[in-house]
């Protein structure tokens, strides 16, 4: 992507961030760093510094989004003593903590209870995949004024992880917020609004690591676990995960990057064709960040899930699950804020058809195990502690069970009035269960639950003081908490 294309609208130029002729050329430089354009262009999220922000706490979060929305019911809140046609065809197993119960097919997460957390009653007013996605990515129930749900605008309200990278303050020269493996696409080819910058800017989008290539009609965790809602299990050797290449290219060695008089040469050309880009936006962490991705070895490591061995790949599975959330765990090792790691794209858990089959064979099972290996690493680390971890979608399922025209098998519509979220580390206290949803699964029958009070768990989790505010690209200030924490979980 061009860098002229990275600012949207021209952002609020704060004092003593005019760039300089000196800084323009630096940006130049990255174009010989050989990260390879759609990696470059992730880079962007670097342009300004972090307004506003505190001290941080030391603490991390993974933000696990299940596009698509996953059952409650298939899950994490069972209804065994429902009708027929509300319970479902699995059954509940018990858990490590006495009382709690979830589905069958999540045998690993069972035997872990002690490191998690469920809240039971999370709603929201809408059961439309656009609008709940851009709810529950923004942590905002109201949606806002001029919504498309065919495509994002600069209107829309700020995702999470786009406020986590304009306000919290980066460590190691690296950006506070990463989005993997690939932004959320539906198989019409349009992008889920909610994802990106929105009122803050084009230039605040989250940094987007974009390793498993869009492939409209593919679900699940790939190789392994491929599949198609209505066909059952697939298969496509085209898929690749594709770790970003931080390498130099040959004859340029880090010294030579370094050296400023050294590239002169090589960047005047870069230098004049970004002069219509540069006018408001400091480059020098522009740079800084790519030095650090090239010249730190845990930081170079920390982007490829094969440095980590073959027995970890082993333990988190050899699929997308398993190598997102393995790239999780290195990247906040290494420093990184928030990483918000989307589990299959195209509203994979969007369980319509045959929902039974395919969460049970092509679904749940990569998810138990990937997500069971990062609770033990972190745990064993001891970074589970200061490392919050939250995975939901952007609603639960209806609770009665349908069969929708010309599907065989049967599923579970939209159903925005209530979800389960699952939360662990970070202070979590293991073993909770907050809220609950009535007989069938439907509605919060206790202690309901906001995406506000989500997104200000995670806000909190990361250090983000109440008073903590953000300014729209107009200037106009925003309070960053809309809702307090949720409460019971430490």
């Amino acid at each position: 992507m061009p860098l002229h294309s990275l600012h949207g609208s021209r952002p609020e130029v704060h004092p003593g961030l005019r760039v300089t002729r000196r800084r323009a050329l630096q940006a130049g430089a990255i174009g010989l760093l050989g990260l390879g354009s759609h990696h470059l262009a992730a880079l962007r999220a670097l342009a300004e510094g972090a307004p506003n922000a505190p001290v941080r706490r030391a603490k991390s979060v993974i933000y696990i989004f299940l596009s698509g929305g996953l059952a409650q019911q298939e899950s994490f809140d069972m209804k065994p003593a429902a009708p027929e046609g509300i319970r479902g065809e699995f059954r509940p197993i018990p858990t490590r903590t006495p009382g709690i119960q979830i589905c069958e097919h999540l045998p690993g997460l069972a035997k872990r209870s002690d490191k998690w957390a469920l809240v039971r009653s999370l709603t929201h007013p809408s059961n439309d995949h656009s609008a709940a996605h851009h709810i529950m990515l923004t942590g905002r129930s109201d949606l806002p004024v001029g919504f498309d749900g065919n495509r994002p605008k600069p209107t829309d309200w700020p995702s999470i992880a786009a406020l986590a990278g304009t306000l919290v303050p980066p460590r190691n020269n690296l950006p506070p917020a990463i989005v993997l493996p690939d932004k959320i696409v539906h198989n019409t080819g349009r992008t889920l609004p909610g994802q990106f910058g929105g009122l803050l800017g084009r230039h605040r989008d989250p940094w987007f690591l974009e390793m498993s290539p869009y492939h409209p009609q593919h679900y699940g965790a790939f190789p392994e676990y491929l599949f198609h809602h209505a066909k059952g299990r697939q298969t496509d050797g085209a898929l690749r995960f594709l770790a970003p290449e931080l390498s130099l290219p040959s004859g340029l060695t880090l010294g030579r990057v370094l050296d400023r008089v050294g590239l002169r040469d090589g960047i005047e050309s870069q230098a004049r064709a970004l002069s219509g880009a540069i006018e408001d936006m400091p480059f020098d962490r522009y740079r800084e960040a790519a030095v650090s991705l090239l010249s730190h070895p845990a930081i170079h490591d920390a982007f490829d899930p094969e440095a980590a061995g073959a027995k970890q790949l082993d333990r988190y599975g050899r699929n997308s699950f398993g190598w997102s959330l393995l790239m999780a765990r290195q990247l906040v090792g290494v420093g990184i804020g928030l990483v918000q790691v989307n589990l299959g794209n195209d509203e994979t858990w969007d369980t319509h058809e045959a929902a039974f089959p395919n969460l049970k064979n092509h679904l749940l099972p990569p998810l138990d195990r990937a997500l069971s290996a990062l609770l033990d690493d972190l745990d064993a680390s001891g970074q589970l502690s200061e490392t919050l971890i939250v995975m939901g979608g952007e609603f639960g399922r209806t609770p009665k069970i349908s069969t929708i025209p010309g599907a065989a098998l049967p599923g579970r519509d939209h159903w925005g009035a209530c979800q389960t979220v699952f939360l662990a580390g970070g202070g979590v206290r293991g073993g909770t269960v907050v809220g609950s949803s009535d007989e069938i699964g439907a509605y919060p029958a206790s202690a309901p639950q906001r995406p506000e009070n989500l997104a200000a768990t995670i806000y909190e989790a990361l250090g983000l003081s109440r008073s903590v505010s953000w300014d729209d690209v107009t200037g106009r200030p925003h309070m960053l908490y809309d809702a307090e924490p949720i409460p019971g979980l430490t």
